[in-house]
C-alpha cells in the first residue's frame, strides 16, 4: 500500500509540476498574443491587416494539429532546448506550445466582449492605444481571461496525461505503465479519481477568481 501511495503522490506531483508551469508560460506569451489577434483585426484600435493574418494563420495551425502529433513533431524541438525528449520538463514544451495559442483564441474572445462604446470614450479623450488596452480593454475582460486560464489549465490536465503516455510522466504515465500494462486497475481508479478531484479543485478556482475580479471591476 505504501509503493502504491508513494507512485501516487510522485505522479500527481509531476501532473501539478508540468501543468502549473505550462499554464505560466501559455499565459505569458498567450495573453499578449490574443490582445495582438484582436487590437490588430481589422475596425480595431492598432489595424494592421498584415501582422493580424500571420497572427492568426500562425495560431489556426497549431490549434489544428492533434496534440498526439504534436509531441512527436516536437521532440526535435524538445530536445534542443531541454537535451531530452523524455520526463516531466520535457513535457513541458510540446504542452506550452499547444496552450499559447489556444489562450491567444480564449484572450481575443474575451477583449472582443468588451463594449465598444468603452473604447470609443477612451479614444475621444485622447487616450493611446497602450492606455486603452491597459486601462479600458484588459480591465472590462479580465473576470473572462481568468475563465480562459481556467478552461486552458483543465485542458493541459487532459494534455498532461497524453504526455504520459510516450514517457513524459505523470498519472497519465502511471496509469498506463501500471494501471494497464501490469494489470492494475487499482492504480488506474485510484489515477482518474485524482485526475477528477484536481479537475474538480481547477474549476472552483478559477470561479472564485473570476467572481472576485468582476467584484473589483
Amino acid at each position: 500500500m505504501n509503493g502504491t501511495m508513494n507512485l501516487l503522490l510522485v505522479s500527481t506531483w509531476q501532473t501539478v509540476y508540468m501543468v502549473f508551469i505550462s499554464v505560466v508560460i501559455a499565459s505569458i506569451i498567450g495573453i499578449p498574443l490574443g490582445i495582438l489577434l484582436m487590437i490588430t483585426d481589422k475596425g480595431q484600435i492598432c489595424k494592421n491587416q498584415i501582422v493580424n493574418a500571420i497572427l492568426g494563420f500562425a495560431v489556426n495551425i497549431f490549434r489544428s494539429i492533434p496534440f498526439v502529433i504534436l509531441l512527436i513533431v516536437l521532440i526535435p524541438f524538445t530536445r534542443f532546448l531541454v537535451g531530452t525528449s523524455i520526463g516531466t520538463t520535457a513535457a513541458i514544451v510540446p504542452l506550452s506550445i499547444a496552450a499559447i495559442p489556444f489562450m491567444g483564441r480564449l484572450t481575443e474572445t474575451s477583449l472582443r466582449e468588451v463594449d465598444r462604446g468603452l473604447i470609443e470614450a477612451a479614444q475621444s479623450m485622447g487616450a493611446s492605444p497602450i492606455q486603452i488596452i491597459t486601462k479600458v480593454l484588459i480591465p472590462e475582460a479580465l473576470p473572462s481571461i481568468a475563465s480562459g486560464v481556467t478552461i486552458m489549465t483543465i485542458n493541459l490536465v487532459g494534455y498532461s496525461t497524453m504526455a504520459g503516455v510516450i514517457g513524459g510522466g505523470g498519472l497519465g504515465d502511471l496509469s498506463v505503465r501500471y494501471g494497464y500494462q501490469r494489470f492494475m486497475p487499482d492504480i488506474m481508479l485510484y489515477t482518474v479519481l485524482i485526475l477528477l478531484a484536481m479537475v474538480q479543485l481547477i474549476q472552483m478556482l478559477g470561479d472564485f477568481v473570476a467572481k472576485q475580479l468582476s467584484k473589483n471591476r
